[in-house]
């Protein structure tokens, strides 16, 4: 059963379709405003976002950068009221992967869905591993020798960023930049408190220690498996 996050402002708008949405067998969790759907993306395991454009506290344009910038790549439906080219190209350059014009119909809206859930499909990314460490992509699942590792989305992220490129060094700017994004930039003592934190919590299920330090120019994946 898909997973629908659905950030939309105006009630005559969400009730209406978050009901359609469930009667077609999704979840769907609301958001009201963009602050409280970036919380929700940080903490959940989204299949498609349905994005207004129009939101309070932060527009979708900017969540839907920020989203990219950090590395999510759930696919983006976009909503707006504003039906020019220029508006479309603002939506499609922030990220969003398709584009839909209030009002709408609602067997339109779901032909878009299905063609998302089928592109999200053919996109899940393998799983990572690392001696007995495995990182599942499309669960969000850190396993050691098939137990469960707890860990914060940006321990998470910082783990999976390492498996990605396991032969490659990163300063602090440049996890700065990629995990945390210069929009919410954090002091270099929270990078290095989210890498203390990540390794200890590996090497407390018996791995040995995953990052390595190179001094003098970053982290990298450490060769010991």
């Amino acid at each position: 059963m898909p997973k629908i996050l659905l950030i939309e402002d105006d009630p005559r708008i969400l009730t209406p379709l978050k009901r359609a949405l469930e009667l077609e067998m999704h979840r769907v969790d609301v958001a009201t405003d963009g602050e409280m759907g970036w919380n929700f993306l940080q903490q959940g395991d989204y299949d498609v976002l349905i994005l207004d454009v129009m939101l309070p506290k932060l527009d979708g344009l900017h969540l839907c950068h920020r989203l990219r910038q950090q590395g999510y790549s759930l696919p983006v439906l976009m909503l707006t009221a504003r039906d020019t080219t220029l508006d479309k190209v603002r939506g499609l350059d922030s990220g969003a992967d398709d584009y839909l014009v209030k009002p709408f119909e609602l067997d339109e809206l779901h032909a878009r869905l299905r063609s998302l859930l089928r592109r999200n499909d053919t996109q899940r990314q393998p799983q990572l591993h690392h001696g007995a460490l495995t990182l599942d992509p499309s669960t969000k699942m850190v396993t050691i020798a098939e137990r469960i590792v707890d860990l914060t989305p940006k321990e998470y992220k910082l783990l999976e960023h390492f498996l990605s490129h396991p032969t490659q060094t990163f300063s602090r700017e440049q996890l700065v930049e990629r995990i945390w994004g210069w929009e919410d930039s954090p002091e270099s003592d929270v990078v290095r408190a989210h890498i203390k934190g990540l390794r200890h919590k590996l090497r407390a299920m018996g791995m040995p220690d995953p990052i390595t330090t190179v001094r003098g120019f970053g982290y990298r994946l450490s060769t010991h498996v």
